[in-house]
């Protein structure tokens, strides 16, 4: 495997283990200690990289000294520049993995909440295996609807319940068929179905008419998922 696809797997990795924790949760310590030393240790790698072989210049006079000299000289800036670009890749890379820390606990309406879909959908994109990327989109539901549990144990959610409940369905629908299409008759079908539900019914008696209509509309769908066959 390339050290590009590496690093690649490795972002999507950390990505993953940040969406599974619950909203307004904080990574393990454990978690956080390994990101640390991978982070570490890549730039120590790039850093001790042994040079290339310079010539000699010991036995060399005059204009043969002077040209062998300006030619290590060359060499040296030419390593030195990978090395700071692996440096600086390095710390933007720790810098996006700490403000993800913050994005993955954001709810629609703050600030950072943006992000945090764009990393999802980043994490989606990413992925090439259907039932995979079907596992993906149907986290992306469960979330959504544990972000409207929060909307409505708080003051200010005025349309963004309308609109997290949408975008909890469209993400349920495209994991879903996904999923029918990567492993048709999929046990895990059921299963999120009957573990959404469980979430999203108790919601019902705090949405207004719209959203409750929505809500039950979004039931009505995934309780058909579990109908005898």
């Amino acid at each position: 495997m390339s050290s590009a696809r590496e690093r690649r797997e490795r972002v999507l990795m950390h990505l993953n283990e940040l969406r599974r924790l619950p909203i307004g949760g904080l990574p393990e310590p454990a978690f956080k200690e390994r990101l640390r030393a991978e982070l570490l240790s890549g730039a120590l790698a790039t850093a001790a990289r042994p040079a290339d072989d310079a010539p000699e210049t010991g036995g060399l006079h005059g204009p043969a000294r002077e040209t062998a000299v300006k030619a290590r000289g060359r060499r040296r800036r030419s390593r030195g520049r990978p090395l700071l670009s692996q440096l600086a890749t390095v710390g933007l890379v720790a810098a996006l993995m700490v403000s993800s820390f913050a994005t993955y606990r954001a709810v629609p309406g703050d600030s950072l909440y943006p992000l945090k879909r764009a990393a999802e959908s980043t994490l989606v994109r990413l992925t090439s295996d259907d039932a995979e990327r079907a596992a993906r989109e149907l986290d992306s539901a469960k979330t959504r609807a544990k972000e409207v549990a929060t909307l409505l144990g708080s003051s200010n959610n005025g349309p963004l319940v309308g609109k997290t409940l949408k975008d909890m369905e469209e993400s349920t629908r495209a994991g879903i068929s996904r999923l029918e299409r990567a492993e048709p008759r999929s046990p895990k079908i059921k299963k999120f179905a009957r573990d959404q539900k469980k979430v999203v019914e108790p919601m019902l008696e705090q949405l207004n008419e719209v959203d409750q209509a929505q809500a039950q509309g979004y039931l009505s769908y995934i309780e058909g998922l579990v109908a005898p066959e």
